[in-house]
C-alpha cells in the first residue's frame, strides 16, 4: 500500500526520494509527496496522481544544498486522494510521513481541537504532527516520544521539524528500515545501491537519525542489527517470495490487520464511512459482482442472513445487468470490485441507482469508477496486486463482509476477527507439505473441490484459483451435491479437495466424502480432523469458529493452487488469457 522513504546527509536528496518513491510505484498509491529542507527551510511539494505530476512540481521548485528528505506515496484510507490529504501531512514547523492507521485519532483530534489547534486535511496522519508540536517546548526528542507513546494502531512514521537536523522515526505494525548512513524505506527496492545493510525495525523501537543513528525500545537505548540487503530490486520488491502471488498470500495477516484497524474494536464494529440511518428501511440486500469477488458475496450472503436476518440475494453482475430484475426501494444494493473499475459491476450499480435504490460499493481503490458512483463506499484496504489471481483482495472482501454482517446484526466477534486475522499466517512447514504433495495432483482429468455453508462459496474460488494459474479443469460443488449428478466422474484420476468444517456440517460432509472414496476418488482432506479413508489430509487448526476456518481453509486452497501451477511451469503472476482488471463485457 503506501511507501515511505526519507534520507539524511545524503548527496542528492531530491533526486534519492523520487526515485525511491517510484521502486514503490508497484504497491500502487493515488497521491505523493515529499518535505525537504535545505537552508531556507522546510519546503513541501505534494500532487495527486501518478509521480510524473510530483516530478514536474518539484522541477519548479529551487533547493538550497538540501541535507534531509521524506517522501510518500499515498492510498487513500482516510479521507479522498487530494493535495490536503497527502502526505507529507504538515504543522506549522514540522512535517510527517505515516503508513497504517491510527486507531485512536478521533481522541487525539477533539483533545487538540479543545486546544483550539486547528485540522486541515481529513487524515489520521495530521494528528501525528498536531501532537508533536503540541507537546514541543524546546525539546524534539520529548515531544516525538509523547507523540508515540499517545498513538494506537499501526504505524511507521518518519518527522521532520524546522527545529533541528534531524529525521525522527517509529515503527508498530507497519514495516520500516533505517541504513547506517542515513537512508529509510518501508522496504528494500528504494535502498538497493545506496546501502548494503539495513536494520529492520521491531515493532515499539523509535529514534533520530541526525550524524549517526539512535535507536530506542521504550526509554531503552539498544544497538541497531544490520543485516545484508538483497541485490536485486526486482527480487526486493517479491521480498524474496519467487512470485508476487506468494508474496501476497503470505502478507494477508498485514493486510487483514489494516483491514480492520479501526473497525473490528471491543465495543463492536465501527464504520466511519457509514452512519447507521443509511440502512433504514432496508429489508432486502442485492450483492452484485463477478468472479472471485462474486464468491466472496456468496460468503456475505450466509454470514449477513445468520447474524442481521436480512435476506441476501447474490447476483453474478454480467447476468443481472440483462435481466430485467425487479428492484425495490426497500432494497440496499451492494457491489463487490477489487479494481472499482469491473465494467459488468459497475453498469448494474448505475442500473441500481437509476432505480432509486440505496448503493453500498466494497472496492479497494478510491476514486474508481464505482467509488464515485455508489452512495457510500467501504474501502477494503488491500493493497496494490500485482498477481492476476486475487489472493489478498478476495480476504479483504470476505473479511469487510463479516464485520458488515456484525454492524447489521449487532454482534460482537472482536475476539473471533482477532483470532481469524491470526489463522491466514502462513505455517512454513504446512506450505513445505503442499509442495510435497502437489506432485501428486498434476495428471488427472480434474478436480473438485467441495464443502457446506460457507465452504462452498470458498470450494468455489479454491476451484477458480487453480484454473486460472495450472490451467486445469476445476469446479466447485456443494458436498451435498455430490450425488446428483457429478459423482459419475469418480474414479481415481478425479482429484477432489474437501473442506470439512468441524464446526458446520462436519459428519454430513464426511459422509459426502465416503461417498467419493468409495467410487475411488483421489479425495485430500482439508480439516482440523484426521479422515482416514481419504488419501492426502492436510490439518488446519482445532477452533470453535467457522470463521476461523475458513480462513485457515483458504491460504491451503492459495498454496494449493501456486504450487500445482508452479509444478507445472506456468507463470503464476501472469497467467495466459487473463487481465487484472476486466473492463470490458
Amino acid at each position: 500500500m503506501c511507501g515511505i522513504v526519507g534520507c539524511i546527509g545524503c548527496d542528492n536528496v531530491v533526486e534519492f526520494l523520487i526515485e525511491g518513491l517510484k521502486e514503490l510505484e508497484y504497491r500502487g498509491y493515488d497521491s505523493a509527496g515529499i518535505a525537504v529542507k535545505d537552508k531556507e527551510g522546510l519546503k513541501v511539494i505534494k500532487a495527486v496522481g501518478k509521480l510524473k505530476n510530483l516530478e514536474e512540481k518539484v522541477t519548479k521548485v529551487e533547493f538550497k544544498n538540501p541535507f534531509l528528505g521524506i517522501g510518500h506515496t499515498r492510498w487513500a484510507t482516510h479521507g479522498k486522494p487530494t493535495e490536503i490529504n497527502a502526505h507529507p501531512q504538515t504543522g506549522k514547523f514540522s512535517a510527517v510521513v505515516h503508513n497504517g492507521i491510527i486507531e485512536n485519532y478521533q481522541e487525539i483530534k477533539k483533545f487538540l481541537e479543545e486546544k483550539n489547534i486547528e485540522f486541515v486535511s481529513q487524515t489520521d496522519t495530521e494528528v501525528i504532527v498536531r501532537l508533536f508540536e503540541y507537546y514541543y517546548e524546546g525539546n524534539t526528542k520529548e515531544a516525538f516520544k509523547k507523540t508515540i507513546e499517545k498513538l494506537e494502531g499501526a504505524y511507521a512514521v518518519l518527522l521532520v521539524t524546522d527545529k533541528e537536523e534531524r529525521i525522527f522515526f517509529a515503527k508498530n505494525g507497519s514495516p520500516l528500515i533505517v541504513t547506517k548512513e542515513g537512508y529509510f524505506a518501508s522496504s528494500d527496492a528504494p535502498l538497493i545501491g545506496y546501502a548494503k545493510k539495513a536494520h529492520y525495525l521491531e515493532d515499539g523501537e523509535w529514534g533520530w537519525f541526525d550524524k549517526e543513528l539512535s535507536l530506542f525500545r521504550c526509554d531503552e537505548k539498544i544497538l541497531p542489527f544490520f543485516k545484508e540487503l538483497p541485490s536485486n530490486r526486482e527480487s526486493a520488491k517479491k521480498g524474496g517470495f519467487r512470485f508476487y502471488m506468494e508474496k501476497e498470500i503470505y502478507e494477508q495477516f498485514d493486510v487483514l490487520r489494516e483491514n480492520t484497524l479501526g473497525r473490528n474494536t471491543k465495543d463492536g464494529i465501527v464504520f466511519e464511512e457509514l452512519e447507521r440511518s443509511f440502512f433504514e428501511g432496508i429489508n432486502n440486500i442485492i450483492i452484485s459482482a463477478c468472479g472471485t469477488s462474486y464468491h466472496a458475496g456468496l460468503v456475505g450472503k450466509y454470514l449477513i442472513e445468520r447474524k442481521a436476518k436480512i435476506r441476501v440475494d447474490v447476483e453474478v453482475a454480467s447476468e443481472l445487468r440483462y435481466r430485467e430484475p425487479l428492484l425495490s426501494k426497500d432494497t440496499l444494493f451492494v457491489v463487490i470490485s477489487q479494481s472499482g473499475e469491473t465494467a459488468d459491476t459497475l453498469e448494474t450499480l448505475k442500473m441500481a441507482k437509476k432505480a432509486g435504490l440505496k448503493t453500498l460499493a466494497l472496492c479497494n481503490v478510491d476514486n474508481s469508477s464505482i467509488v464515485r458512483v455508489a452512495d457510500k463506499t467501504i474501502l477494503l484496504r488491500a493493497g496494490i496486486e500485482k498477481g492476476v489471481a486475487s489472493t489478498k483482495a478476495f480476504a479483504t472482501q470476505v473479511m469487510t463482509l463479516w464485520m458488515l454482517a456484525d454492524y447489521l446484526g449487532d454482534v460482537n466477534e472482536y475476539e473471533i476477527i482477532n483470532e481469524a486475522i491470526e489463522a491466514v499466517k502462513v505455517d512454513i512447514s504446512k506450505h513445505e507439505k503442499i509442495k510435497r504433495l502437489s506432485k501428486r495432483y498434476l495428471h488427472g482429468h480434474g478436480f473438485f473441490f467441495i464443502g457446506r455453508d460457507i465452504f462452498y462459496p470458498l470450494a468455489l474460488e479454491g476451484a477458480l484459483k487453480l484454473k486460472e494459474i495450472s490451467y486445469i479443469h476445476a469446479e466447485g460443488y456443494p458436498a451435498g451435491e455430490m450425488k446428483h449428478g457429478p459423482i459419475a466422474l469418480a474414479d481415481p484420476e478425479l482429484f477432489v479437495v474437501a473442506l470439512l468444517s468441524k464446526n458446520r456440517l462436519f459428519e454430513k460432509t464426511k459422509s459426502n466424502i465416503e461417498e467419493l472414496v468409495a467410487r475411488d476418488a483421489t479425495v485430500l482432506s482439508v480439516s482440523s480432523e484426521y479422515i482416514e479413508l481419504t488419501d492426502d489430509f492436510i490439518k488446519i487448526s482445532d477452533t470453535e469458529y467457522d470463521m476461523v476456518e475458513f480462513f485457515e481453509m483458504m491460504v491451503v486452497t492459495q498454496l494449493l493452487a501456486l504450487e500445482v501451477a508452479v509444478r507445472l511451469g506456468n507463470d503464476v503472476d501472469m497467467p495466459r488469457n487473463l487481465a487484472k482488471s476486466v473492463t470490458v463485457e
